[in-house]
């Protein structure tokens, strides 16, 4: 590939896990799947002397909302999708092996439905006519492939899109290159997949070997029960993303100058009543921790904030109130559009010691460390041990006692009415960010009492309470 007229850059999100692409070749740029903040994009081929010319989504997607519709506006590129997307703006739908050139390069359309029936492959050609790297999407990942239960409302089963996902790789991706780099839309942490690698950036031989999805002598029936074992629910704004997405929504420009609005306190306290807000707490845990604003749920900045907030805050269209840093109110405006979280009403003027110098009402929660824990798990306990991680992480090694209930963060608020009233909960997860959402979430039942444990389980196993997962009693 000719490297001085050719540019491919991933851009990578750490907190969403997701990867969009820059592909750039004599003045002219395509976009794979843009994050919703677009002004990177337009600023990076400005700064190039090139033209976006195509924005190339690889599927509708349901846990982010794309910038294709924001940039296209700004740049008047093409926005391109695969076969049947269906979208209520202009856009333009690709057949199978459709061909798109960007300078010297071109891109071809491999449509391959089993995530979503639209989903595509895109396959980079270099100038001399070489395959050169698959933009896979949510079709393939490394180390696993996307999920098939996000269509399973719209007449096709988790088993038909499983069937049809076999069927696009063996008959569309397998056959190609092993030579071939493969571009995934996301990465580890992302909910559409359940094993998916930490590195983002792979090759199609190495997949071939390594990834469960892609053993050559596997049977459909075998793929299809290996792919829907184990998903865990996909979170609710997913739907509201997908709609956003296909029927569009608001610039980020707007969002960001009708959410940052500071507020006086008293302005911060009638909004609240009047809209029945929701008050965020962006901060980091151990701010939290010493002192917040009574009722405030807490989410920080320092972690995977938006797939949290898109998790766990309902509905999607809530009014919010951020209590943020000044530095950090773009920002979080900025991650909350990304889900989908449109209405920041403003922020609190002065952030958090505004609140507490003003002598307004605050709360606390007690923390404890590991040490002190284990001081405390005497043969004499009388409290309960909450775990809130993932399914895979209990499983693979939980602390071993007869009062340790599992209840994975995702699941808390609905799953709430397992835990037993006037009961002292420890709270542990695995460094300390999710235990202190799911202790926030519960500081609204009055009749639990709270202990979060700080550093969560990566301390705990470093003392001789922790146990190995197959040496633990089923709890």
């Amino acid at each position: 590939m000719n490297k001085v007229n050719t540019k491919i850059e991933q851009l990578y999100t750490k907190c969403l896990s997701q990867g969009a692409y820059y592909i750039e070749s004599q003045g002219e740029v395509a976009i794979i799947d843009p994050l919703r903040e677009t002004q990177p994009y337009i600023d990076k081929a400005k700064a190039n002397n090139a033209r976006i010319t195509y924005i190339f989504e690889t599927h509708v997607h349901a846990d982010f909302v794309s910038g294709h519709v924001d940039l296209a506006e700004k740049t008047g590129a093409t926005i391109v999708f695969g076969p049947g997307a269906g979208t209520t703006y202009e856009s333009y739908e690709a057949i199978d092996g459709e061909v798109f050139n960007v300078g010297d390069l071109k891109i071809k359309v491999i449509h391959t439905p089993g995530h979503t029936l639209e989903s595509v492959t895109y396959l980079l050609i270099d100038a001399e006519g070489k395959n050169h790297a698959i933009f896979t999407g949510d079709t393939l990942f490394l180390g696993d492939v996307g999920r098939p239960d996000l269509l399973a409302s719209s007449g096709y089963s988790e088993k038909d899109l499983a069937g049809l996902l076999f069927d696009s790789l063996r008959n569309k991706i397998m056959p190609l290159e092993d030579n071939l780099l493969v571009y995934p839309a996301h990465g580890a942490g992302s909910a559409c997949g359940k094993n998916l690698s930490r590195e983002t950036i792979g090759i199609l031989g190495e997949q071939k070997s390594n990834n469960y999805a892609l053993r050559a002598d596997m049977s459909k029936t075998e793929f299809i029960s290996a792919l829907l074992e184990g998903i865990a629910p996909a979170p609710k704004y997913f739907k509201e993303n997908v709609k956003m997405n296909l029927t569009g929504y608001p610039s980020i420009d707007k969002l960001l100058k009708d959410g940052n609005k500071p507020l006086s306190i008293s302005e911060f306290k009638n909004a609240y009543k009047k809209q029945n807000a929701l008050i965020l707490d962006v901060r980091t845990q151990s701010e939290y921790i010493k002192s917040h604003i009574p009722g405030s749920l807490f989410i920080g900045l320092n972690g995977q904030f938006a797939p949290w907030v898109g998790a766990l805050v309902q509905p999607i269209d809530i009014p919010i109130l951020l209590v943020v840093p000044d530095h950090q109110i773009v920002e979080a405006i900025t991650r909350l559009a990304r889900v989908g979280y449109d209405n920041v009403l403003g922020y609190l003027s002065g952030g958090y010691d505004e609140w507490r110098t003003a002598g307004e009402e605050t709360s606390t929660l007690k923390s404890i460390s590991a040490e002190n824990f284990e001081t405390i798990l005497t043969p004499n306990f009388k409290g309960q041990i909450l775990d809130v991680r993932k399914p895979s992480e209990f499983n693979t090694n939980h602390v071993n006692h007869p009062n340790l209930k599992h209840l994975p963060l995702s699941e808390i608020q609905k799953e709430v009415g397992l835990l037993n009233a006037g009961e002292t909960y420890y709270i542990y997860c695995g460094g300390g960010y999710r235990s202190v959402i799911a202790a926030s979430l519960l500081q609204s039942k009055e009749t639990f009492n709270l202990v979060d444990i700080a550093g969560g389980f990566a301390a705990l196993k470093k003392t001789a309470i922790a146990m190995r997962g197959k040496e633990c009693s089923a709890h």
